[in-house]
């Protein structure tokens, strides 16, 4: 079996069962007592808060131990939002921030507050200029993720938090991707991170807050972890986190070289062994393990199911795997195709021969997943000049199917109008004119469903 979901929650590093074990017989105590087994789980809290604080490029007293990376940003997000509620409730996030900081602006709307969603670049790449026009004196906070979680896209975050200090608007850096990797440059004001990203144990995340930020904790407080993170700390799994952290960043360049060259072995082969694939993700400007595709034609659920078969587990962003038959929001965010999609995100320590042997199977689960799909024949009628597709109550990847085998039935000039109640026929049958260099219209309303027209171009 082959590990490729990495990018989930990464196998647990050798160094972090060494320091759980340790830690579970000296770290037991209450790190709040003053007796000898209190002061000998303090002197482990205190020792791990610095070894990530020296990780992070932070003071240790700016350092809280949360529960979860979730936790840091909601605690986080919430909590200067509260601060600064006298400058304003306008918050800025990125249209494909994770979505524990969409959940939080989510509430945050709710409550009364406004929100603006930064557009990303095909590439899944912000544009800091845009950034820099949504400041506002009402402003209270603006976050962007250091790199993306579905697609690797690393994000400019030292531009952008430029653009916020010149404005006194503090920046939130969801940072659980790449923080393994490096320190996050750049003038940043808050950072969460979770442990089990790195290959620490879950239910340890980190939450970053700088001296001078204006912080109001949220909710019943306590006096432990500065008030931000109430309860008994989780002190084995914070000592884990922070030793295998410090053991990731002394391993970093030489395995990020190892993997980039892998995931561009991926990147360039997979287009020419399967054909109709998309590759997304920014080619150069990305995290070193992560590459994603999407397979035209394709039951994203089943070619998961497949490749697990074979003996890879991979993730996968497409609306196909989702139980509410929408697409990832990253992905439609960036407007590329989402049936079919997988997402190979490498462990630290993969080889040459795992993806060798990832690439040889790949092919013949893509064609196979296509058989079994079998196509159905598309019910389609002229009318008024036009062919019209009528794929209503059939799921991705069907309507872009349908419409694939029906385009050649026009001639230059003329249109298809595919009709579909399936939300993720929005955003792939674009990216399929995209990618087959035909003229996507638009869409309009139906009597049932929606229409969208197609353009034959070639």
């Amino acid at each position: 079996m082959s590990y490729f979901d990495a990018a989930s929650s990464a196998p647990l590093h050798p160094v972090a069962r060494q320091a759980l074990l340790a830690s579970l017989d000296e770290g037991w105590a209450d790190p709040a007592r003053l007796y000898r087994e209190g002061r000998r789980a303090r002197l482990l809290l205190d020792a791990a808060r610095e070894a990530a604080a020296e990780a992070v490029g932070c003071r240790p007293d700016e350092l809280t131990f949360t529960s979860s990376g979730t936790r840091a940003v909601h605690t986080g997000i919430a909590g200067v939002l509260a601060a600064r509620r006298r400058v304003g409730g306008h918050l800025i996030v990125s249209a494909v921030e994770h979505s524990s900081v969409l959940h939080s602006a989510e509430v945050h709307e709710r409550e009364g507050g406004s929100v603006d969603r930064v557009t990303v670049e095909r590439s899944g790449r912000v544009d800091p200029s845009a950034y820099a026009a949504l400041l506002r004196q009402d402003t209270a906070l603006a976050c962007l993720q250091s790199a993306n979680h579905e697609v690797g896209t690393e994000q400019p975050v030292a531009a952008v938090g430029e653009a916020c200090r010149a404005a006194g608007v503090p920046l939130f850096v969801d940072a659980a991707q790449s923080l393994g990797w490096g320190t996050v440059e750049g003038d940043w004001s808050l950072l969460a991170a979770s442990a089990h990203k790195w290959g620490g144990p879950s239910g340890v995340g980190l939450l970053v807050v700088r001296k001078g930020v204006r912080f109001a904790a949220q909710g019943p407080v306590d006096e432990r972890e500065s008030g931000r993170a109430p309860g008994f700390e989780n002190l084995p799994g914070i000592v884990a986190a922070a030793a295998s952290l410090r053991a990731v960043r002394a391993e970093a360049a030489q395995e990020a070289a190892q993997l980039r060259e892998l995931t561009e072995r991926i990147r360039v082969r997979v287009p020419r062994l399967v054909p109709d694939v998309e590759v997304v993700g920014d080619p150069e400007r990305r995290l070193p393990g992560i590459v994603t595709f999407s397979c035209l034609y394709v039951d994203g659920e089943t070619l998961l199911h497949e490749l697990d078969r074979e003996g890879f587990s991979v993730s996968s962003g497409s609306s196909c795997t989702s139980s509410t038959l929408t697409p990832s929001h990253v992905l439609k965010a960036m407007g590329v195709l989402s049936e079919g999609n997988v997402r190979v995100s490498l462990p630290r320590g993969a080889t040459a021969e795992d993806v060798e042997r990832f690439l040889a199977v790949l092919p013949g689960a893509v064609s196979g997943v296509r058989e079994k799909l079998g196509a159905p024949t598309p019910v389609a009628v002229m009318k008024k000049d036009e062919l019209v597709v009528d794929a209503l109550g059939k799921r991705c990847p069907i309507p872009v199917i349908e419409l694939a085998k029906v385009i050649g039935d026009v001639p230059v000039g003329g249109l298809v109008r595919v009709l579909s109640d399936d939300e993720a026929a929005r955003l792939d049958i674009p990216a399929w004119c995209e990618m087959r260099e035909q003229e996507y219209v638009g869409e309009e309303p139906a009597e049932k469903g929606t229409a969208y027209l197609i353009r034959r171009s070639s």
